[in-house]
């Protein structure tokens, strides 16, 4: 049974901290925020990247922190989250249209959602889904999207599931792996997590110069 101190504890937690969240929630945190942010539009806002990338961190127990996660379960909350908020978005989309967007008043979340359907436009469904994966934001508004414009199920269940498990997992992975190498690595924590979030652009990157090019041929 909870105790008052751990419920005031909970309470207090920083969402937008992954440490915070992990501190707080442990490894069902992992699968709730990745639910959140991937399935519900109130979710965008929150560290999926970096909360992936700690969690895996604090799996290694080289750090000092006293946050410590055992790594199978982490990556069953982090690969489940992850897919079944995926799935919910783009069921939600289909039934609810464009009306559950539209009703937002953020700037930030309908400039996601004009980077999402740019993303569906040029690339088409399959690499879409896969690439917003990798981007904050426009991973939260492309699956109700996609449920709104129509992309059939079947394709979308099959690249979602394929973009979610190389982003959960592999986010979670490289966490670990640096985590095993370095020691004292959580005081490197904050660059880290910001080298990791741009190396998870690369591939929107790349997918951009590539279209880029292509265009500038096709015109030549």
């Amino acid at each position: 049974m909870a105790t008052p101190s751990d419920l005031s504890t909970q309470l207090a937690v920083n969402v937008l901290d992954a440490h915070s969240l992990l501190a707080a929630f442990g490894v069902l945190g992992v699968g709730v925020v990745l639910f959140a942010e991937t399935g519900l539009l109130i979710g965008f806002f929150l560290p999926g990247d970096s909360l992936l990338f700690t969690a895996g961190l604090l799996c290694t127990g080289t750090s000092g922190r006293s946050v410590h996660l055992s790594l199978g379960p982490l990556l069953v909350a982090a690969a489940v989250g992850a897919l079944a908020g995926a799935q919910c978005g783009y069921l939600l989309g289909r039934r609810a249209g464009g009306a559950l967007l539209a009703r937002s008043r953020s700037a930030r979340l309908h400039e996601g959602a004009a980077r999402a359907e740019e993303l569906l436009e040029r690339y088409g469904h399959a690499k879409a889904i896969v690439l917003a994966r990798f981007v904050p934001v426009v991973r939260t508004v492309l699956n109700p999207l996609a449920g709104a414009l129509g992309v059939p199920a079947r394709a979308f269940t099959l690249w979602q599931t394929v973009g979610g498990l190389v982003w959960s997992l592999g986010l979670t992975l490289a966490g670990y792996a640096l985590g095993s190498a370095i020691p004292n690595v959580d005081a490197y924590l904050l660059p880290l997590v910001a080298l990791i979030v741009a190396v998870s652009l690369i591939p929107l990157g790349t997918e951009v110069l590539r279209s880029r090019r292509a265009a500038k041929g096709a015109r030549g």
